[in-house]
């Protein structure tokens, strides 16, 4: 299976999810729960074991793309004990180095979808 410019699209979407609901964790919206920070249950890391990796596993945008997830994940886990223990402002400041995480994510995306050559999709 060829990557779309579609599966890129809903990558980035699962990404922008990620943030929401971390953003409405720390704007007290929603409780913060493990699932969140998990990098089996984070559908950005679900869509790179099940599309991204079977077939361009290889490649070191992916191996990259991974190791920025597990940093991003984990800094959403340290901001929201930041928040949990009261540090409100600077748990929100801290969405400053979620998002550029994301932007470097983005960039990997970009890279790989170069490399894959990814088409519109039919």
């Amino acid at each position: 299976m060829e990557l779309t410019n579609l599966d890129f699209q809903q990558a980035r979407i699962k990404q922008v999810l990620f943030k929401s609901r971390l953003r409405s964790v720390l704007y007290g919206v929603r409780e913060a729960d493990e699932a969140l920070f998990s990098r089996p249950l984070n559908p950005l890391g679900q869509w790179l074991d099940a599309v991204v990796r079977p077939k361009y596993g290889v490649h070191p945008e992916v191996r990259e793309i991974e190791r920025v997830l597990l940093q991003m994940l984990s800094t959403g886990r340290d901001l929201a004990a930041q928040y949990q223990r009261g540090q409100i402002e600077e748990s929100r400041a801290g969405l400053d180095r979620v998002n550029a995480q994301a932007a470097q994510i983005e960039g990997l995306f970009q890279s790989l979808e170069q490399r894959a050559g990814a088409r519109k999709a039919a």
